[in-house]
């Protein structure tokens, strides 16, 4: 019998942090969870920093993920949002590595190409493909969340799949090949 890994994405943010759990067992891949922290409520950025931390901190209480899956901060034009953003994805990477859980970063190109095969797919794209590869039954509440499965999904994709030496032309292409893999 295949042994279960838990990989827990996470879409950092100041205002909204998204997260996804998906468990992986053999070449099988399921949802277990996926979420939001809505964090707008707090007026104190050190507070929200605190909150990230402790959810994040719950979450592997919860879960026991085997690996952190983080997006990375992109270059943006505002220098401040951009230094807040990096702090609350340092706050949940601390976390994770409080527990000794193995942290792998994704640029937010690399999460959308991985997913959908296009790195400058949409938001709308990545959560549709999410809908269809894990059968989910209901459409999740907010994108933020959709983006924290992503990096999850995106994770497995890059280092959980054992490699099988062929080269696929497009996503179309790999997942005819490939249809167990899909669940």
């Amino acid at each position: 019998m295949a042994e279960e890994r838990i990989i827990l994405g996470i879409d950092p943010g100041t205002t909204i942090m998204g997260y996804g759990l998906i468990s992986i067992t053999g070449n099988k891949i399921r949802m277990i969870a996926l979420g939001v922290l809505k964090l707008n409520k707090y007026d104190d950025h050190a507070l929200r920093l605190k909150v990230i931390f402790e959810r994040v901190i719950s979450l592997i209480e919860q879960y026991h993920p085997d690996e952190l899956s983080i997006e990375a901060p992109f270059f943006g034009k505002n220098v401040q949002s951009m230094l807040k953003l990096g702090r609350a994805q340092g706050v949940a990477i601390a976390a994770a590595l409080s527990r000794s859980i193995p942290i792998f970063e994704y640029a937010p190109r690399k999460i959308k190409q991985s997913i959908t095969g296009k790195g400058a797919a949409s938001k709308e794209q990545v959560a549709s493909m999410l809908i269809r590869l894990l059968d989910l039954r209901e459409t999740p509440e907010t994108m933020d969340a959709t983006d924290g499965l992503a990096a999850a999904v995106c994770h497995y994709f890059q280092k959980g799949i054992p490699e099988t030496g062929k080269k696929f032309s497009g996503w179309k292409n790999f997942v005819t090949a490939n249809p167990e893999r899909l669940g």
